[in-house]
């Protein structure tokens, strides 16, 4: 059953091959034999997914199951869940039992779906290794020692290692469409305010989008169906309606206009990743799609501008988590201001500190200016980069990262670690969609293809991808653990 998409799962489901509380106990004894290996999980909630397969089942019963219903996912551990600990790799939230269910979470449960447990991430989504968490690094299940990439490498790992057909992630820099490529799945970053913040615990407030992370791009477009739509709790939520993004899956190519930045094929690119990024591309060519070169003048801004950005955003926001109300809280404070300092330097972890601490500088006096105002005036340029390379073009091409997983403990230097992101940051400052398919492979390991599109043309990109994948086969390859039969 681990061995089909969730598309493939839920076809069985309706035609009685096998009931969700079997589909359920088999993945949750995956997860209990695979998961050691990887660490991709931080809770597994086997008993309530099992009650709710059963529910799953009584309505299937009835005759009142949708299309998601009884279909097991999981769940980046950044999503409120009431009742569940929702820790965000930190140990500032390591005892945190939310009260309340996330928008999404609430979305997914509405269709029928239900969650297996909450998956491992870099602290509060900062990283791009998962090697940021409290609870330890993830594995990559391609390679177990390889990084899954990050922050939601949890997810990633949990869907190419067959324990789960698919999951949600978040992306602020590049979180879903960085690990997506590095494990060989298929990840999907939708438009800013496309899909409910309510819930997500927020790094990076004007930058954090959720979105789905499965086997195919067919799976992610049932997904996005489930978890897009306004939502008046959250003030970024965009008042649109939701498309059937599964509608337009089968439309030819035809006529399809690919622009390939230049700028993402320069230095610092793996000549193998290259090599199979522009494969792919010649697949879409095959498929009666043009391809031209265009630019995006100021991509090589979008790091210096992010890490101003998302660092000050990151500062106010994490301002809450101070010992009094909730989290950690250190013993034995001798007064309020020990309190706060023993409470944070205790709860955070390095990463997120230095991240507090680039943010808090930022947004001080006399730095405002020359900083956080500086990079916002360049994130307007990035935007606008992207809306004139969408006048020439219907879709932008490229590699998702640099290059494919690297080892675990490779990138000690912050720095280097940032510059993973080269490719992906930009397109959460102009706040466009972006998605990953597998596209080959580098050294053994996985090479993401990322496509973007212009502001809610997550359909269109959908369509695209999923064409592509009914022309290639590399979604379908899978990792030695994951062709395990038990």
């Amino acid at each position: 059953m681990h061995d089909q998409t969730l598309t493939g799962l839920a076809a069985a489901l309706a035609a009685g091959e096998f009931s969700s509380r079997e589909l359920t106990e088999h993945l949750l004894a995956r997860i209990e034999r695979h998961d050691g290996a990887l660490n991709s999980f931080i809770t597994v909630t086997g008993d309530a997914a099992l009650e709710a397969a059963d529910r799953a089942d009584a309505a299937r019963a009835l005759g009142e199951a949708g299309p998601l219903t009884g279909l097991p996912l999981a769940l980046k551990d950044i999503f409120c869940t009431r009742g569940v600990k929702t820790s965000c790799g930190s140990k500032m939230l390591d005892n945190f039992d939310a009260p309340y269910d996330a928008t999404v979470v609430e979305k997914l449960a509405a269709a029928g779906t239900l969650s297996l447990g909450k998956t491992n991430m870099d602290e509060f989504a900062m990283g791009s290794s998962n090697e940021n968490s409290f609870y330890g690094a993830v594995k990559n299940p391609w390679d177990l020692g390889a990084v899954p990439g990050g922050s939601s490498g949890g997810s990633a790992a949990a869907v190419a290692a067959g324990l789960v057909p698919a999951a949600l992630g978040t992306d602020t820099g590049g979180s879903i469409r960085q690990p997506a490529a590095f494990c060989g799945i298929t990840g999907l970053k939708p438009t800013y305010g496309r899909v409910s913040r309510y819930g997500m615990i927020a790094y990076a407030s004007s930058l954090d989008q959720a979105g789905p992370m499965a086997r195919t791009a067919e799976d992610c477009a049932h997904l996005l169906g489930a978890i897009a739509g306004h939502d008046l709790r959250d003030s970024t939520s965009v008042a649109r309606g939701v498309p059937d993004y599964t509608e337009g899956l089968d439309a030819p190519l035809s006529g399809l206009k690919i622009g390939l930045p230049k700028e993402y094929f320069g230095d610092g690119l793996s000549a193998e990743v290259e090599s199979a990024v522009r494969e792919a591309i010649a697949v879409y060519e095959s498929l009666g799609a043009t391809v031209r070169e265009v630019s995006l003048p100021h991509t090589h801004y979008a790091i210096p501008a992010y890490y101003v950005i998302a660092p000050a955003e990151a500062s106010s926001n994490l301002s809450r988590f101070d010992g009094v109300r909730f989290g950690h809280r250190c013993e034995n404070p001798t007064d309020l201001i020990d309190l706060y300092k023993r409470s944070r330097g205790e709860g955070f972890g390095e990463e997120v500190k230095r991240r507090i601490l680039i943010g808090t500088h930022t947004l001080s006096e006399g730095f405002f200016d020359a900083y956080y105002k500086q990079a916002q005036k360049v994130r307007r340029l990035i935007r606008q980069d992207f809306l004139d390379a969408f006048e020439e073009v219907d879709v932008l091409m490229g590699p998702a990262s640099p290059t494919p997983a690297f080892d675990l403990g490779a990138n000690k230097d912050p720095v280097s670690m940032y510059l993973q992101d080269i490719y992906t940051i930009a397109v959460n400052l102009a706040g466009i969609p972006g998605i990953s398919v597998p596209a080959g492979f580098a050294g053994g390991r996985p090479v993401g293809l990322q496509i973007l599109g212009t502001h809610f043309a997550e359909a269109q990109l959908l369509n695209v991808a999923h064409q592509f994948q009914q022309a290639t086969d590399w979604h379908l390859r899978r990792p030695d653990l994951a062709e395990e039969t038990a």
